[in-house]
């Protein structure tokens, strides 16, 4: 039985907590869709074109990941692809209840689809796509935080700002 997984998110910008969860989940899944949700409701930094051309410079190595764009529904999108598990990563606490919850409505929408959650790496628990946005805008260093591709973009966007 081949067991295909989706794994949703914004990735603006991609952290190297996403491409840990991703490395890992290709070898957990047959095949792992990272799948960037375009939502015109948030003002990201990155356009949906960009976050994926960062994520499959990132992942670019991993034979079983695409990486794909999606609006609306998540598990609607993933019926759509045929895929039976969804591949959430949990940093803290915190991100446990809303994931929690998230993962109880999904199953009401879709009881055919598993949530399935995962730690990234220590060293990459604190990290999120906010927070080194916040930080690089602020002179901080990143390096470490995010793929030497995504840095690279972070630099020219601010650099054009």
């Amino acid at each position: 039985m081949s067991v295909s997984a989706l794994y949703p998110g914004t990735f603006d910008p991609p952290t190297n907590g996403h491409i840990d969860l991703i490395q890992r989940g290709s070898k957990l899944f047959d095949h792992l869709t990272v799948a960037i949700l375009n939502n015109p409701v948030k003002d990201p930094l990155f356009t949906v074109e960009e976050r994926a051309e960062m994520l499959r410079e990132s992942t670019s190595e991993l034979g079983n990941v695409s990486v794909a764009t999606f609006e609306g529904l998540m598990v609607e999108y993933a019926r759509q692809i045929g895929a039976s598990v969804v591949l959430r990563g949990i940093r803290a606490i915190s991100d446990y209840e809303y994931e929690f919850r998230m993962a109880l409505m999904n199953r009401r929408l879709a009881p055919e689809i598993e949530t399935v959650f995962l730690q990234p790496a220590g060293r990459y628990s604190f990290i999120s796509s906010r927070m080194v946005k916040e930080v690089f805008s602020f002179g901080g260093d990143v390096i470490g935080l995010v793929p030497p591709n995504v840095f690279k973009r972070l630099r020219d966007r601010m650099v054009q700002s």
